[in-house]
């Protein structure tokens, strides 16, 4: 019923939208409305958020006065087919399955860690933010749903130094550093980006509770837990660029994030009958002693030109590194009748990932709107994994298991275009043989390999119905691969809890189908997205009981088809108003063959702002954002709705307005606002309760000042390496 009244409401909207244009006289160019008036000459100029091309929809980041002082991750929750979910993780499209470039190409170190990069990644180093709607033949690469494109600040010529410096401190102590600076080296142009964002006990601190009952048994675990995960994450990058002449170019870049925590927490955990009666209970305290994680990646692209214009050729390489090393000690207390014979434990783990692209990529235009572009690629990609297991004053013997998982890929592409008129098209074909080959270096297991082959298509059209309005549809297939956190096969075993990967698990296909509509109007921006996916082999939970004990691994056992609406509107009814609503409702139906469930759930994702200026330069701002219905979360779990809510005031100082001063009021009548889930069906169903400090009450004060002449850009080759296609890897730990 909700999606029923804002769908009306806007299409209402629209309604008068296009009557009042017959009154006017309206010339639009590139992203800016002009509007002139009978009486007398009153000439309007307003820039555009958004910005619609056949394969993508992009959000003018720079156009929006809240980028001064705001984070990559603020501005995330303005952008069409983005949602955040009530733990901070970013959704394109409604789900995970998504991969992030920079400047147009993948960023590994950023895909895998985005939550804490962006959060620390000032906006107003960004020149739009960009969700690549139907990935070509070439892009769509290894498969993804969507691509988030973050693109950094640019312009046209250089003249000495450009930069900008922000900084940030709030009430739970965790303060946020960043800086851009781009200079220029006779034909060489240079740009660095830094950033470090320091993560304070007191800001990390999560109180929660859990409460399964094992079916079978009918005994209820209850668990109390308090934690918290202080520490500094610290990332970079370098771009540079070296005209050889008008028609060759080379660029490179090398960046990435290193990361040190400080994880700790504990709990007391105690077993009940179905009478209420106690069983067991112990407390269990843990920390992280040594853990840290860094992602490092590198580029080079040379690119040739031809004196036939749009003609190109360009040659890439990638090399991507990520190291991650935990070592988590636990210790049990308190003990009653407690089921295992040991005071603790000791896991160490080591993961290592190592990727290699090759890539070779040419565009021929044909004839006047038609272009077709056809390229190679080669992956090696090889995961390591080593961990280990020692029990305290106990009998058992210590574990080690040590997994080696490399994947060879290579793939062709061609992709044609068409743009005439009112008309634009793509389609593509891909074809990838992929060989996947685990190996268990002690010999604790055999080693296995696998062949695969897939063609991959897509297609896309686009029908300019006027200046304003146009029809887009679109359908493509993708390929998603399971990481080494999803294959590893080491056994992590807890006295309540046993986890282990699954690596005979091989890729998922998944086809997807949409219709955009987009409306740009004088006041109005609208857009609707009806779409629907499915896939048959998902990587998908399986969670199961022995006794009291909770296993859980992965398989190739989830179906899903999902109906899909994306809404976007953004409207400014008077001078300097502006109100922004990002909608995403879904209908999901999912079965898990494995353990023979099925799951049904409604739910829409929601944010909106309003923005208002105010005399003295000021401009006040109250958002909120959240979720109505329930979100699965796997096949036997979904999350309850919630909410978020904040206030800001902002201002600009100084010649051009160098210096931004902005105010944040977060959840100011709240405490403690929470994240409830809910399991309801399996082995073990109950229900559970997270109040984590950044999601409650707290203020924060930002500044940012821009300083030299923004007129430097570093140059970028047109097409560069993008790897979408595995899910699973190596992430920071929860």
């Amino acid at each position: 019923m909700n999606k029923q009244i804002i769908i009306t409401a806007l299409l209402a909207i629209v309604s008068m939208e296009v009557m009042a244009q017959t009154d006017s006289t309206t010339v639009k160019k590139d992203s800016t409305i002009w509007s002139q008036t009978m009486d007398g000459v009153t000439v309007k100029a307003q820039r555009q958020f958004i910005k619609q091309e056949i394969d993508r929809i992009g959000y003018d980041v720079q156009a929006d006065e809240e980028s001064k002082t705001q984070t990559v991750m603020d501005m995330l929750r303005k952008v069409p087919m983005v949602t955040i979910d009530g733990e901070e993780n970013i959704l394109v499209k409604g789900n995970s399955d998504y991969k992030i470039y920079k400047n147009g190409h993948l960023d590994p170190s950023l895909t895998k860690n985005a939550k804490e990069i962006l959060k620390s990644m000032p906006a107003s180093a960004v020149k739009r933010i960009e969700v690549i709607t139907d990935p070509g033949a070439r892009e769509d690469a290894e498969g993804v749903n969507a691509i988030l494109n973050i693109v950094m600040m640019d312009t046209k010529k250089m003249e000495g130094v450009t930069g900008s410096v922000s900084g940030n401190y709030g009430t739970l102590n965790n303060p946020g550093l960043g800086a851009y600076l781009t200079t220029q080296f006779g034909k060489a142009i240079l740009s660095v980006d830094y950033g470090y964002n320091y993560m304070s006990k007191k800001s990390t601190t999560t109180n929660g509770y859990i409460e399964r009952t094992f079916v079978e048994s009918g005994n209820t675990q209850k668990i109390i837990s308090e934690s918290a995960n202080p520490g500094y994450i610290h990332y970079a990058d370098i771009n540079a660029s070296y005209d050889i002449d008008t028609l060759n170019l080379l660029s490179a870049s090398f960046g990435g994030y290193f990361y040190k925590i400080d994880v700790q927490g504990g709990a007391p955990i105690s077993m009940f009958n179905s009478l209420g009666n106690p069983i067991y209970s112990y407390t269990e305290s843990y920390w992280l002693p040594s853990y840290n994680h860094n992602s490092w990646n590198g580029r080079l692209d040379y690119e040739h030109k031809t004196h036939r214009k749009g003609e190109l050729l360009t040659l890439s390489y990638m090399l991507a590194l990520t190291r991650q090393h935990s070592e988590q000690e636990d210790n049990y207390t308190n003990t009653q009748n407690v089921p295992f014979s040991y005071t603790g434990l000791l896991v160490n783990t080591r993961e290592h990932f190592t990727e290699h692209t090759f890539q070779a990529d040419y565009i021929r235009p044909l004839w006047e709107g038609h272009k077709l572009e056809i390229g190679a690629k080669y992956i090696d990609r090889r995961n390591n994994s080593n961990s280990g297991q020692e029990y305290y004053h106990s009998t058992l013997p210590s574990t080690s298991t040590a997994f080696d998982h490399s994947t060879q890929i290579g793939a062709a592409y061609a992709d044609y275009m068409y743009n005439k008129d009112k008309w634009s098209a793509r389609a593509g074909l891909r074809y990838e043989y992929s060989y996947l080959k685990g190996c268990y270096p002690d010999g604790s297991s055999n080693d296995f390999d696998k062949h695969l082959n897939d063609w991959v298509p897509q297609a896309s059209v686009k029908y300019q119905i006027s200046d304003g309005q146009s029809l887009k549809l679109g359908y493509n297939t993708s390929i998603t691969r399971p990481g080494i956190t999803y294959l590893n096969p080491a056994v992590v075993s807890m006295p309540a809890s046993i986890n282990y990967g699954m690596p005979q698990l091989v890729s998922t296909r998944q086809q997807t189908l949409s219709l955009t509509y987009m409306y740009i109007g004088r006041q109005l921006t609208l857009q609707l997205v009806p779409q629907y996916s499915y896939y048959h082999n998902g990587i998908g939970s399986l969670i199961y009981s022995q006794g009291d004990v909770r296993f859980s691994t992965y398989g190739n056992n989830l179906r899903q088809h999902r109906w899909q609406m994306e809404g976007y509107a953004q409207w400014k009814p008077f001078d300097g108003t502006t109100l922004i609503a990002n909608l995403n409702f879904t209908d999901n139906d999912a079965k898990n063959l494995d353990a023979n469930l099925s799951q049904h759930t409604d739910n829409l994702y929601y944010y909106v702002n309003l923005s208002q200026k105010l005399p003295w330069k000021l401009t006040a701002t109250a958002y909120t954002f959240g979720q109505i219905g329930h979100s699965p979360m796997n096949i036997y779990a979904y999350s309850r709705q919630w909410n978020r809510y904040a206030f800001t005031l902002q201002r600009s100082f100084l010649s051009d307005d160098r210096l931004t001063v902005r105010l944040l009021a977060c959840a100011p009548f709240h405490k403690d606002m929470h994240y409830k889930t809910r399991t309801t069906q399996g082995d073990i169903i109950g229900w559970g309760d997270n109040i984590t400090a950044a999601n409650g009450r707290y203020f924060k004060i930002s500044v940012s000042y821009r300083f030299g002449k923004l007129k430097a850009r570093v140059k970028k080759t047109e097409t560069t390496i993008e790897n979408s296609d595995e899910v699973g890897g190596i992430v920071k730990g929860q």
